[in-house]
């Protein structure tokens, strides 16, 4: 399985800033072939608590708390080793949708990301603020892509068009 980066966790010792913790990720879970994800931090409430952590289970579709957060560490690889077929005019075998407010940043590789209506090619550097819309991602590169992805408890909209605001 593919290495992840080291998970550092500051906090306060004998009243002095510290690293608590330095080391690779140990929950690194590749829940369909190739499709590795870790789950790298929670919060269980807002405001967030700094004087704990309580570790959460991997799952493929994150269970993001009640007015808490989900930090997650994805490397989504080429669709056609995930062995998921998709068919022009056909809903996505993998559409899905969370109750959060998710920001996702590309660190590698490509990926589409593929909403109802509509697709964009993701690349890194690039940024998604998903909105608890409908939403699948393919890659239909050779390579992995990898993203970061923080995952926000949020209320549903409260019409069913989720609109930009404007000044």
């Amino acid at each position: 399985m593919n290495k992840i980066p080291r998970r550092i966790i500051t906090g306060i010792q004998n009243g002095k800033s510290t690293i608590i913790e330095d080391q690779q990720v140990e929950n690194a879970v590749e829940h369909l072939k190739g499709l590795i994800i870790s789950d790298i931090w929670n919060t269980q409430q807002m405001p967030a608590s700094l004087d704990w952590e309580q570790r959460i289970p991997n799952t493929g579709f994150p269970q993001t708390p009640k007015n808490g957060t989900y930090f997650r560490y994805v490397s989504i690889p080429p669709d056609k080793d995930l062995g998921v077929e998709f068919k022009a005019g056909e809903p996505h075998p993998m559409m899905h949708q969370t109750p959060t407010l998710d920001y996702i940043i590309i660190l590698s590789g490509e990926l589409y990301l593929i909403m109802e209506e509509g697709e964009t090619l993701l690349k890194p550097g690039d940024i998604v603020i998903q909105r608890g819309t409908n939403h699948v991602w393919s890659n239909r590169s050779d390579e992995p892509c990898i993203q970061l992805a923080v995952l926000i408890d949020a209320a549903e909209a409260e019409n069913s068009k989720i609109e930009t605001l404007k000044d």
